[in-house]
């Protein structure tokens, strides 16, 4: 039985593209992927392979979409033995994580985010706004600058993503006044991001009451391994706990830094980035340099991988 520390990536790492080798070359894959077209209400095999990018990216697609392309990443090397040893989920990417551990049915988190990224989009538009990356500038610098900048306006950190990314999120012009705050500070770069919304920000609550509903209205199981979550970058396994972080994952930041310190902390073998993009391998580089994250995101690189596997216990 192989061992592993689980990553799974969240919003932003899609690309047309993804998941189409599976699709096509892995009997159970297509298979799971009709079950997740009828899951989420999504042409999701359509959106992965064939795009329009743009419309791929939109939240309400791009969430149920990454979903897929992880979750049949994991069922592929789950029928190969692969067990996790400890797990944990960019935003999003907490629901594949639960999945892996035993804590969410397939299905059910595919119900789940197509309500989330439906919601959020929804919630985007009603109340405007945005995101934006902030690099070379700590912590407390930046929750400074928000502070200065909100102006009575909704603007906080919303991921903690290394030492020195963090995202900022709020209303429309809190944000561009807290991105000048942040370059005035000395950052060495600010960006702003392309999202619908302000995800991980106060602006979120109203979908976040909607998706609590559904969140509690759908079964939950203890862990089979430990799940860091977001919220508290610290291990969980107890199921109606992990519920709980997830209802509160959508207006509090994303405490990927401390995540990360605590899965090396718990497991230092090297992860596997389960999904589409090797966002999150990116991320590791910068927070744990003896960390070797392999991002396996189609049908060639798990089976490489699992051919690395067997020569090495061969």
């Amino acid at each position: 039985m192989l061992r592993r520390p689980l990553l799974f990536p969240g919003q932003a790492s899609q690309f047309v593209g993804m998941g189409r080798e599976l699709m096509e070359q892995d009997p159970a894959s297509r298979a799971f992927f009709a079950e997740a077209e009828a899951a989420s209400g999504l042409p999701l095999c359509a959106l992965c392979a064939e795009g329009p990018l743009e419309r791929l990216t939109e939240t309400r697609h791009a969430q149920p979409a990454i979903l897929a392309v992880s979750l049949a990443c994991h069922a592929y090397l789950a029928r190969q033995g692969l067990r996790p040893s400890v797990l944990a989920g960019h935003s999003l990417g907490e629901y594949s994580a639960l999945v892996a551990a035993g804590v969410l049915a397939p299905l059910d988190a595919l119900r789940l985010v197509a309500l989330r990224g439906r919601l959020m989009y929804a919630s985007g538009e009603q109340v405007p706004g945005t995101m934006a990356a902030v690099l070379g500038l700590a912590r407390e610098a930046v929750e400074r600058c928000c502070a200065e900048a909100a102006q009575g306006e909704v603007l906080a950190v919303a991921n903690i993503n290394s030492q020195d990314q963090l995202v900022i999120s709020g209303a429309t012009a809190a944000v561009a006044r807290g991105m000048a705050a942040c370059s005035a500070a000395g950052a060495a770069k600010v960006v702003a991001l392309t999202v619908s919304g302000a995800f991980h920000s106060a602006l979120m609550a109203p979908a976040a009451a909607e998706l609590a509903a559904a969140l509690r209205a759908t079964p939950f199981a203890d862990a089979e391994a430990p799940v860091i979550a977001n919220v508290t970058g610290e291990p969980e396994t107890k199921g109606e706990r992990l519920r709980e972080l997830l209802i509160e994952q959508l207006t509090r930041p994303v405490l990927w830094l401390q995540s990360m310190q605590t899965l090396r902390r718990l497991d230092a073998a090297d992860p596997l980035e389960l999904g589409p993009g090797k966002v999150l391998m990116g991320l590791m580089r910068k927070i744990d340099r003896e960390a070797r994250v392999s991002a396996l995101g189609d049908k060639s690189a798990l089976d490489a991988w699992l051919a690395e596997q067997a020569s090495a216990t061969a």
